[in-house]
């Protein structure tokens, strides 16, 4: 539902938005609200006591799910993941990830290996990785506003969604 709502915005012509965790909000980095519930395993028992949470909830689960289908990626194609300096271009490595998600595509269908997701989901249920890290100083106070009210401005619309 999240990534609907974010595409939508994307159409009318809000702009392309990128889930962070831990830098600083700005207009087109879209962090979770501190001091709210995020973790997915938070809400198993309990679900969104408000707007707030609602949008927490919402951004952990696209994020997971984000990170699940790179997991899974790196883990069928270890040239995604290789922690030496890449020799190829910026290009090239694009179209190195491109070319990874139609093959894994493919082999999804021709020989599906559902091991390979049974070891993300096993590491991402133990990923606590969300680090709340002060802001910079050094950004502007007018990037920050304008990143406050787009993700104020989402969560409105995500909890009157909710609510109907």
């Amino acid at each position: 539902m999240a990534a609907r709502f974010l595409e939508k915005k994307k159409r009318e012509g809000a702009g392309k938005y990128y889930l962070v965790d831990a830098l600083m909000l700005r207009s087109g980095l879209i962090m979770p609200y501190r001091g709210e519930r995020y973790y997915l395993k938070e809400y198993s028992r309990n679900s969104s006591r408000g707007p707030r949470e609602l949008f927490n909830l919402r951004h952990a689960s696209l994020r997971n799910a984000i990170k699940r289908a790179f997991g899974v990626l790196k883990k069928r194609f270890p040239i995604i993941s290789s922690l030496t300096e890449p020799s190829y271009g910026v290009e090239t490595q694009k179209l190195i990830i491109f070319a990874c998600c139609i093959l894994h595509n493919y082999l999804r269908v021709a020989d599906p290996n559902d091991e390979l997701l049974a070891q993300v989901d096993a590491e991402l249920m133990n990923d606590n990785d969300v680090h709340e890290e002060p802001p910079n100083p050094r950004e502007s106070n007018e990037e920050f506003r304008r990143g406050e009210l787009i993700r104020d401005g989402m969560t409105a619309d995500m909890w009157a969604n909710y609510q109907v």
